[in-house]
């Protein structure tokens, strides 16, 4: 559901749906419950309704926190992960420069098409959630047939191809930790605290009387509006291949493998 929403939606309409669906339902349900138990305008409750308020607001900050962190540093990590994948391919080109015209062009066919790979079917399927170890696997074999089938000759075409194998080495590494993060997700028990305790803690604002309503309306939809832009920040941060804020394929289209693609 959430990668339906992020694919489908840009981040400012989900912003404009999520934070404005909250604010409408606290707006409604101060209203409702306002009407239908009238001395809570009294305030008669509202120590004891503030103590509940800031246990649980002070809990739910602590874990909402704790998991937009977690969440923000996964997305940085994903980057770290691409844009060094990226750059292992690159000097893979560069390494190739050393050897001889056949053995060179052979490579930088073999990178041509894993960074195709990855951009054009790969990537898709990390972006809905469905990422998969075959969709680049005949292009990493391609990668490493490239090499296998040229034996070096002199110190530097074997110092330059030695640099190359280490570097798909990486790349082989890198792929990896790319897809698995792209198969992660905030664990289900974190998903029921975060979106668990937003529903647990808009109704107590409910209970919170003030005698003038504009003032009530403004108290509950301060709290609705700053959960709902929170619950907004960990939708956005959670998927790190989907929506606006996703990770993008950039790197694997410039430097020395902007050759690979048309201009």
């Amino acid at each position: 559901m959430i990668l339906w929403l992020l694919n489908t939606f840009s981040t400012f309409t989900l912003g404009v749906l999520l934070v404005g669906g909250f604010v409408a339902l606290a707006a409604g349900g101060s209203v409702a419950a306002r009407r239908r138990f009238p001395h809570l305008a009294r305030g008669e409750h509202n120590e004891m309704v503030g103590v509940a308020l800031g246990m649980f607001g002070a809990i739910y900050g602590i874990i909402l926190a704790f998991v937009v962190v977690t969440l923000w540093t996964q997305l940085e990590n994903t980057e770290t992960v691409v844009a060094t994948e990226a750059t292992d391919l690159a000097l893979v080109v560069r390494s190739a420069e050393a050897f001889p015209p056949a053995e060179r062009a052979g490579v930088e066919r073999a990178v041509g098409d894993y960074v195709h790979a990855v951009v054009e079917v790969q990537w898709p399927r990390m972006r809905d959630g469905r990422p998969s170890y075959d969709a680049t696997a005949e292009q990493t074999h391609g990668l490493y047939r490239a090499l296998q089938s040229y034996e070096p000759s002199g110190t530097r075409s074997q110092t330059f191809y030695e640099e190359a194998v280490g570097r798909i080495n990486d790349v082989a590494a890198q792929r990896r930790a790319r897809i698995s993060m792209a198969e992660t997700s905030l664990p289900v028990l974190l998903q029921v605290l975060v979106y668990g305790g937003a529903l647990v803690i808009l109704p107590l604002t409910f209970l919170f009387g003030l005698r003038s309503l504009k003032m009530q309306l403004l108290f509950v939809s301060a709290v609705a509006g700053l959960i709902g832009f929170s619950l907004l920040l960990v939708m956005a941060l959670d998927r790190p291949f989907a929506g606006d804020l996703s990770v993008s394929p950039a790197p694997y289209k410039e430097a020395a493998l902007a050759q690979f693609w048309p201009r």
